[in-house]
């Protein structure tokens, strides 16, 4: 049951990043530079990895098992913070790397979609991940494939 969850996840996340990548790009809206969109794009996630660095400090804080920085409690709350804060970290990495090329390629809305987007799913990995973690798999598909996707669909343009 779980694999079909997961499956099931990662297919919907599939659906979600042809859909932030490829809507934008249908609909007709102004011009935003790529140089301007870049902050804007990652301002909504940043606000999420804020958000989660807030929640595992406070963890921390008023658990006294914690508060000198011993690791959590595997499978605790704040250990689930800690891996979601890790693997958000991981994505904003790739996401920084890979999210000009998109932007310069495909334009700016592009990449505020893309930001937009991650945020979103980053929450919704964050919340499924607590409630059960095969339910994690949405929330991850729906953040890592649309830099993927965005990446294959710029190199395309770029390429032709």
């Amino acid at each position: 049951m779980k694999r079909i969850l997961i499956a099931l996840g990662m297919m919907l996340g599939a659906v979600w990043a042809a859909g932030i990548v490829l809507v934008p790009l249908q609909l007709d809206l102004p011009f935003v530079p790529p140089a301007l969109a870049l902050p804007a794009a990652f301002l909504i996630p940043g606000a999420v990895m804020a958000l989660m660095i807030g929640m595992l400090a406070a963890r921390r804080f008023f658990d006294r098992t914690l508060i000198d920085g011993q690791a959590a409690q595997s499978g605790s709350r704040a250990e689930i913070d800690q891996r979601v804060l890790t693997n958000t970290t991981e994505q904003m990495v790739l996401a920084l790397l890979v999210w000009p090329f998109i932007g310069f390629s495909l334009g700016g809305v592009s990449i505020i979609a893309l930001g937009i987007g991650m945020a979103l799913a980053r929450l919704l990995f964050w919340l499924g991940y607590h409630i059960s973690p095969p339910l994690r798999a949405f929330g991850f598909a729906a953040s890592f494939y649309p830099t993927l996707f965005g990446a294959f669909w710029a190199v395309w343009i770029w390429m032709n």
